[in-house]
């Protein structure tokens, strides 16, 4: 690590804590495992309810919370230079030099990485979804990452389907598209001290309870499944417009005594859960990677899973039962991890997980993207102007005056505010102080 370059980033996304989920985790794991080997991070979100301001999380971690709501599926509504004044005083006062962007879903990610590149940011984004080309919702969202990524610095996918699926859809070259898959706490997901009994059989589904993971499957396997095999008890937990399919179900089919309804599962509690269960069952339609994967073969469960998009990428063959997303192929699945339960050990699954994935190995492949996105030259504007001409007939120009208005306002801000006058922010290392209080607590 020596020989890289110290970076000081500012993560955007409009999914971050309190929130919770793959992308949430995500940035949090790589911030902290950054920081700990001396980058400077901090994080960019909108406001969550009360949740507003500047906010310090583990570590020394700095949140800013700015002052938008959320419009839409937790992103805020689109403005295009609404937030231009409020990133450019964070990336000054931070004294930022690279920004990274998360998700393609996330408005703010596409605001900020538009406004760094106009002031000159070197600029990374992360794509974590897969996404169609036929209906009307991803001809779209496949346009706005088309316009994002026509001048990003480096890209990276959670996984190599993932990145062939971000190519096509971005036009991107695919020399600039780096795959660093998602990574799991191994330290927080650990098995079950003892080793559960067979006689019943419990198996986990933690997950959104939404059409695109899989919510309709799930209401014709588990029924099948409880019919072929009277010892099958399952523990469901999620929440989402979908739940009342499963209530539907489960009351049709008179199985509220082997089938538990959890609701939404706080992430700080998904490992107590998960320890009680045989196997996990993910049923999703579409997935770049799919962390709950990991988190459950950490604690030692077999996985069952849908065969779709990056997750025959996750865990080894011996890890994993896939199947195509068909309720009859699904039973079939669930009943071959049923016969492979007792070569199953969770200890030996668990140990093997800390091998294959592990945060602090994702950050330092993430540095090397850094590293190298810093290399690169800043074009001046007309050339960045040429490469927006390329996103099509239309879309092409229309982007050409989207940046060239965003240059001018920033041109302006610059005039009433120079950047001198901003005032910037010492840095606090507490994650030192603490290393170092820890260490005077071991002297004494």
């Amino acid at each position: 690590m020596d020989e890289l370059e110290k970076h000081s980033i500012l993560m955007v996304s409009d999914f971050f804590y309190p929130n919770f989920g793959g992308v949430e985790n995500h940035i949090y794991y790589l911030s902290q495992c950054l920081m700990k080997r001396g980058h400077k991070v901090v994080v960019m979100t909108h406001a969550y309810k009360n949740r507003s301001g500047v906010r310090y999380m583990t570590g020394g971690l700095k949140v800013y919370y700015v002052p938008w709501k959320p419009f839409l599926m937790q992103n805020t509504l689109p403005t295009f230079y609404g937030t231009l004044p409020i990133i450019r005083t964070i990336l000054i006062r931070e004294k930022i030099t690279l920004v990274h962007g998360h998700q393609a879903f996330s408005t703010l990610c596409h605001e900020a990485l538009m406004h760094a590149r106009t002031m000159g940011y070197k600029v990374v984004f992360t794509d974590h979804s897969l996404y169609g080309f036929a209906d009307v919702g991803s001809i779209h969202m496949n346009k706005v990452l088309q316009f994002t990524l026509a001048d990003v610095t480096q890209a990276i996918c959670v996984s190599h389907t993932s990145k062939e699926n971000t190519v096509l859809r971005s036009g991107l070259p695919p020399e600039k598209v780096y795959v660093i898959p998602n990574a799991v706490d191994t330290a927080m997901f650990k098995p079950a001290p003892e080793k559960l009994s067979r006689e019943e059989i419990v198996i986990v589904v933690i997950s959104r309870l939404v059409y695109r993971k899989g919510a309709d499957l799930l209401v014709e396997v588990i029924p099948e499944v409880c019919r072929l095999y009277p010892n099958v008890r399952f523990i469901v937990g999620g929440d989402g417009p979908k739940r009342v399919r499963l209530e539907e179900m489960r009351e049709k089919h008179s199985l509220q005594d082997r089938v538990e309804m959890l609701g939404a599962v706080p992430h700080a509690k998904v490992q107590s859960v998960l320890i009680t269960g045989h196997i996990f069952l993910n049923s999703s339609l579409t997935e770049a990677f799919c962390i709950a994967i990991l988190e459950a073969a950490s604690c030692g469960l077999l996985t069952v899973s849908t065969r779709v998009g990056g997750v025959p990428e996750v865990l080894p063959d011996d890890m994993v039962v896939l199947a195509e997303p068909d309720p009859s192929d699904m039973v079939q699945a669930v009943t071959k991890a049923i016969h492979m339960l007792p070569q199953i050990d969770p200890l030996v699954m668990h140990n093997r997980m800390k091998k294959l994935y592990s945060w602090h190995d994702v950050a330092k492949r993430t540095e090397i993207v850094y590293d190298r996105a810093q290399k690169h030259s800043n074009p001046p504007l007309l050339e960045r102007l040429s490469r927006y001409l390329t996103c099509g007939a239309w879309a092409g120009k229309l982007f050409c005056i989207v940046m060239i208005i965003d240059f001018l306002l920033w041109r302006l801000l610059q005039l009433w505010q120079p950047d001198n006058e901003i005032e910037v922010v010492p840095d606090i290392c507490l994650m030192n102080s603490q290393h170092d209080t820890n260490k005077d607590e071991s002297n004494t």
